[in-house]
C-alpha cells in the first residue's frame, strides 16, 4: 500500500467534561438503542443528564449540549444527519476519530461516561455494549487501547487495578493520578513482543530419564484458588450492579419518550 493510500492517523484530542459526556452518550446509544440513533438534541440532553451509569451526575441545559456538539463537529468527531427534515439528529464518528472499533469503542464509551474505575467494574459495564464475557477477553482490549494512549493505568496491573481514558487534559489527568494513584505515573508497557526474541529457541536441560512432577505442582495452591474466587465474586457483583443500571436506563428511556 502506498503512503497516499494509508489509513489516516486518528484525530482525537483532550475533551472538556461536557464534550466527553456527549460523545460517550452517542457511542452508548448507538450500541444499546440503535432504533433511537442517530439522536436529537433533546435525546442527547436527556442521555447526558441520565442518573444511571453516569459519573459525575450532570444537569446540562440543551444549549450547553448543542455547544458541545458544535465543538465536536469542528473536530470531526460528530456529524449532523439530515433525515426526514423534521428533527435535526446527530451521529458520532468515533471509529475514525479515536481509531478504534467494536469492543474497544464499548470500553471507551464506559470510560467517557464514568471516568476512572476498576478493571472488574469496567468489564461488567462494557459487556452491555460489546462481547466481553470475562476478564481474559478484556485485557487484550485494554492493552491495545494503552498502546494508542486512549487508556491510562492509574494503579499497577493486578486485581483491583484502576484505569481511565486519555481524553483528559494534562491538569485533569494529574488530578486523576493524585486521587486514585497517589500521584504516581504508572508505567505499564504493552509493546508487542520482539520478533528476534521469538525466533530464538528455548534451551532446555536434557534429562537422561523422565521425571514426574511433584504432587504439589499438579494442584493449584490455596492462595491461587482464593484469588480466583475473589475475582469471580467481584465480577458477579459488577454484573448485579450493571443489571440495576440497565433497569434504570430503561426507566429513563421510557420517561424521555412520554
Amino acid at each position: 500500500m502506498s503512503e497516499d493510500m494509508q489509513t489516516p492517523e486518528p484525530a482525537w484530542r483532550p475533551l472538556s467534561k461536557i464534550q466527553r459526556r456527549v460523545l460517550g452518550v452517542l457511542i452508548e446509544k448507538a450500541k444499546t438503542t440503535p432504533d433511537a440513533y442517530p439522536m436529537s438534541l433533546n435525546g442527547l440532553t436527556t442521555g447526558s443528564n441520565q442518573k444511571s451509569n453516569r459519573d459525575p451526575q450532570l444537569s446540562l441545559e440543551s444549549w450547553e449540549v448543542e455547544e458541545a456538539i458544535e465543538q465536536l463537529r469542528d473536530m470531526g468527531a460528530v456529524a449532523e444527519v439530515h433525515g426526514d427534515g423534521r428533527v435535526v439528529k446527530f451521529r458520532h464518528y468515533a471509529k475514525d476519530w479515536l481509531g478504534c472499533d467494536g469492543n474497544e469503542l464499548a470500553v471507551m464509551a464506559e470510560l467517557l461516561l464514568r471516568g476512572a474505575q476498576t478493571v472488574g467494574e469496567l468489564r461488567g459495564r462494557a459487556a452491555r455494549m460489546g462481547k466481553i464475557p470475562d476478564m481474559g477477553s478484556l485485557q487484550p482490549i485494554l492493552d491495545d487501547l494503552q498502546r494508542k494512549k486512549l487508556v491510562i493505568p492509574l494503579t499497577p496491573k493486578g486485581r483491583g487495578q484502576i484505569v481511565t481514558h486519555g481524553l483528559f487534559s494534562e491538569k485533569e489527568l494529574t488530578e486523576q493520578r493524585n486521587q486514585h494513584g497517589g500521584g504516581r505515573v504508572v508505567e505499564s508497557p504493552v509493546e508487542p513482543p520482539d520478533a528476534t526474541s521469538i525466533a530464538q529457541p528455548v534451551q532446555r536441560p536434557v534429562n537422561p530419564e523422565p521425571t514426574s512432577p511433584p504432587p504439589a505442582a499438579a494442584a493449584a495452591s490455596p492462595s491461587s484458588n482464593n484469588s480466583e474466587i475473589a475475582q469471580l465474586r467481584e465480577e458477579v457483583a459488577a454484573l448485579k450492579a450493571e443489571l440495576e443500571r440497565v433497569k434504570k436506563d430503561v426507566e429513563d428511556l421510557w420517561s424521555s419518550m412520554t
